[in-house]
């Protein structure tokens, strides 16, 4: 009875140094613990130091590569058959940096989500809508300033709370929220396209990589 190993990839991997070896990569698993740890070290790609970036690399090269070395070694391979390689180098970034970049971004998510309220509210006129309603309900003029626009007020500020599902670093619920959602989706849809891009350039006689 022949070996197996089992392969795992996902559609992204982030490594730090130019050298990547499967285990990088990939989840290993075998029945052969010999095998299996030197196909953990065995290198599948080499990059320029100075060049961090992108690479997308296919299953099929790495199998390849393994059955090379191992003609006997039987390879299941589970997840994407092809991938990406994120090569990033290390940063060291000054602190007072980081805590600047988070403050612009604050500032701007804050009066850009402002503007955005007041811009509808000025466009739906709900100043007065709120007037014809408690004076409806009442039978006297509203002075502008009551239990309406405070519970409106109020109301929005809860609904962002709950619907983002985060306050500081603590979380309402185990959901994930809406935006780490988009995120992923997004994430998910840079991939896939990156990957496509990279297959249709090798599918054509004279395209480049």
């Amino acid at each position: 009875m022949s070996d197996t190993l089992y392969i795992q990839t996902d559609m992204n991997v982030q490594v730090d140094h130019p050298h990547v070896s499967l285990q990088d990569v990939a989840k290993l698993s075998g029945s052969n613990s010999k095998i299996l740890n030197k196909c953990r070290v065995m290198q599948v790609m080499n990059l320029e130091q100075t060049k961090p970036g992108r690479y997308v690399m296919s299953v099929i090269e790495i199998i390849q590569e393994i059955q090379k070395q191992y003609p006997d070694l039987e390879v299941t391979h589970m997840g994407e058959p092809s991938f990406i390689i994120t090569y990033e180098t290390q940063r060291h970034q000054h602190r007072l940096l980081e805590w600047v970049k988070t403050g612009f971004v604050c500032l701007v998510s804050f009066f850009g989500t402002a503007f955005s309220i007041m811009t509808f509210n000025r466009d739906v006129d709900v100043t007065k809508l709120f007037s014809q309603v408690y004076e409806q309900m009442t039978g006297s003029s509203s002075e502008g300033f009551t239990v309406l626009e405070i519970s409106y007020s109020l109301g929005i500020g809860l609904g962002v709370l709950f619907f983002f599902n985060h306050f500081g670093r603590k979380k309402l619920t185990q959901d994930p929220t809406p935006m780490q959602v988009q995120m992923r989706q997004y994430e998910d849809d840079v991939n896939t396209t990156i990957i496509e891009d990279i297959n249709r350039e090798e599918e054509q006689p004279c395209g480049n990589r």
